[in-house]
């Protein structure tokens, strides 16, 4: 494909979107039927500001969901630190309640406007971001052009590309050099992370290892974790986090096989919290009894599984556990962070698909504080081993911490390539006087 090829398809796709943008609102509607958009503030989504702009330096920092807003919150309290205000913007329900519950007021909260011309320009209009950081992959090319058109720098931080992506990537690589040229900056969260931007077209490129591991571990209310600690008793526990379909019945599979022996209380804590209706269904037609946070039920002797089905409360449900099965990597694809289970203490377990958490894993495996299980016999098996185990288990959960503390730095590095960019507006809010203008 030609660059001249290239520049039509990217006009083309900014044509079809506003051809679309009329079906925008039936479409959010649904979507918020569906419980994925907040009603009072679906306005948002098309660029319109629900609260007034700051005055002074402001930068625009975009996490898609809850795993990248949980990466970019050390960053922007080194931002806010810098008295820089930050503007976050995130595209689902439960990474807008980890914001409330993580940042409250030190972040002025947005959903992210469609990436359309109309809603885009609204929002930069309105907010007149100094520089835009987005967390990890995202890529919306609509949102780019107009940032260029403003001379906004544009910078991915913690960022990845998948297996899938790259390829997808790589097979237009006219459009991707148009697209990831207009990046001032990547700081990329591994050397192959680095190596497939920069085959992309994006300069400069730095490697800061990954965010995440320094996150601190999520919190919990002590007085709820007494509650359910005093619930559980003495009872075995293990929790299945982060599931996805199909991952469910895995765990009602090995809490099953496993209880004539351990007589244990299963957590099972879902991805998406609003499937609990179903998941509670399909756990009870196996007879199955169920306490659901989100009812606030008691557990008794009798539940087998506890179903963490609320938002933000993961301290909790990795508190009342050392053993934690992290999922999207035994029936789902790409797999999810581990590394909060193993800064809580937890022997790590996952499934083999972790695309997108490959270089994490790879650490923590190597260290000794993960294990891979090819299928559900598998992870029954590990999981009662590590039951029964408390050396193993004791041994896995020693060497996670270990692997987390070697994981710690990548923050400075990343606030030394964002330097250039955060001195000037570091200065200006600083000498800026009290009561001055934008």
């Amino acid at each position: 494909m030609s660059n001249g090829l290239a520049r039509m398809a990217l006009f083309g796709y900014r044509v079809a979107g506003i051809c679309a943008y009329p079906l925008a609102s039936p479409y959010l509607a649904y979507r918020t039927l569906k419980g994925k958009e907040e009603r009072q503030r679906r306005l948002e989504r098309f660029g319109y500001p629900s609260v007034p702009r700051p005055h002074g330096p402001l930068i625009w920092v975009h996490a898609a969901s809850v795993g990248e807003t949980l990466a970019v919150i050390p960053l922007i309290r080194e931002l806010r630190r810098r008295e820089i205000h930050v503007l976050l913007t995130t595209g689902t329900v439960t990474s807008a309640a980890l914001s409330r519950t993580r940042l409250g007021d030190e972040v002025i909260h947005q959903y992210v406007p469609l990436d359309v011309k109309f809603p885009i320009k609204r929002f930069i209009a309105y907010w007149r971001p100094d520089a835009a950081i987005t967390a990890e992959s995202e890529i919306w090319p609509t949102t780019m052009a107009e940032l260029s058109r403003r001379n906004i720098p544009q910078i991915r931080v913690n960022a990845r590309i998948s297996d899938r992506s790259y390829e997808r990537w790589s097979n237009r690589s006219k459009i991707a050099e148009l697209l990831f040229g207009r990046l001032a900056l990547v700081v990329a969260r591994s050397d192959l992370d680095a190596e497939r931007f920069r085959d992309l077209g994006a300069w400069p490129v730095v490697i800061s290892g990954n965010l995440k591991g320094d996150t601190d571990p999520p919190p919990v209310d002590e007085a709820v974790l007494a509650g359910y600690q005093s619930q559980v008793g003495d009872r075995k526990t293990w929790a299945a986090i982060c599931t996805f379909e199909g991952e469910e019945e895995a765990a009602a599979f090995v809490h099953r096989a496993i209880k004539p022996r351990n007589q244990q209380l299963t957590i099972i804590v879902p991805r998406h919290p609003e499937r609990g209706d179903a998941i509670e269904a399909m756990l009870r037609e196996k007879g199955l009894t169920v306490a659901r946070r989100s009812r606030n039920d008691v557990i008794t002797p009798e539940t087998d599984i506890f179903l963490g089905d609320s938002i933000g409360e993961m301290g909790l449900y990795l508190r009342l556990t050392e053993i934690s099965f992290v999922g999207r990597s035994l029936t789902a694809e790409g797999g999810q962070n581990p590394l909060e289970s193993a800064m809580l203490g937890c022997a790590v377990l996952s499934g083999p698909n972790v695309q997108n958490f490959r270089e994490t894993y790879q650490q923590v495996i190597r260290k000794g504080g993960a294990r891979m299980v090819r299928d559900t016999e598998m992870l029954a098996k590990a999981v009662h081993y590590l039951m029964t185990n408390e050396v193993a288990r004791r041994k896995m959960i020693d060497c996670g911490h270990e692997a987390v503390q070697d994981m710690r730095g990548a923050l400075s590095t990343t606030i030394k390539a964002l330097e250039p960019y955060l001195n000037p507006l570091t200065v200006a809010a600083r000498l800026r006087p009290a009561g001055g203008g934008a």
